[in-house]
């Protein structure tokens, strides 16, 4: 008897893991379009990521409603890192190495992570210190703007931000062509 006792603890803490997993997630497309609009391409040595923190309200004006508080991270792992087998591995393991460190960044942001094939074959240890500096950064880069005064949220190509009138910029225009000056035409035969 104690041994399933034993066992069925064991299984609510794995029940409670996967749903700390889940809620760390970021899941829909309009999410990850809203990272990639609101912020620019950051690189690390084994991987490039984007973050934006996540704006308190809703394009249409009302109080957004989140599962968490805390960070929220996305994977993208295209078909140019291998096949499936090779995709699938990369992000179990980068899903475990977000799972150990989630916990470095406290703001309400969304993370997106493009590992690098490289992640294959790279050492689980060295693998981990990558996520976990680039996670510091990330909370970093948030308390710097946040102490400045600079909302990281509210960027040119946000959607939710409103929209600002644009200064009146004259635009290029392609130079015309001339027509040929009659010294440069090519005489015609006539009859004299």
């Amino acid at each position: 008897m104690m041994n399933k006792t034993a066992n069925t603890t064991q299984a609510d803490v794995a029940a409670s893991e996967l749903s700390v997993n889940a809620a760390l997630r970021l899941r829909k497309h309009a999410d990850y379009q809203r990272v990639y609009g609101s912020s620019r391409k950051q690189f690390s040595k084994q991987m490039s990521f984007f973050y934006s923190l996540r704006p308190a309200e809703g394009p249409d004006g009302k109080v957004r409603r989140s599962d968490t508080t805390g960070p929220r991270i996305g994977l993208t792992v295209g078909k140019v890192m291998g096949k499936a087998v090779d995709r699938n591995r990369i992000k179990r393991r980068m899903r475990e190495c977000i799972r150990r460190h989630a916990g470095l960044i406290t703001a309400p942001v969304d993370v997106i992570l493009h590992p690098r094939k490289i992640v294959l074959e790279l050492e689980f240890a060295q693998l981990e210190r990558e996520v976990a500096q680039v996670f510091k950064l990330i909370q970093t880069m948030i308390s710097k703007d946040a102490a400045a005064g600079i909302s990281p949220v509210i960027h040119q190509n946000d959607k939710y931000q409103k929209a600002k009138p644009q200064k009146d910029v004259p635009q290029k225009t392609k130079p015309q062509k001339r027509a040929p000056s009659k010294a440069s035409q090519p005489e015609s035969s006539q009859p004299v």
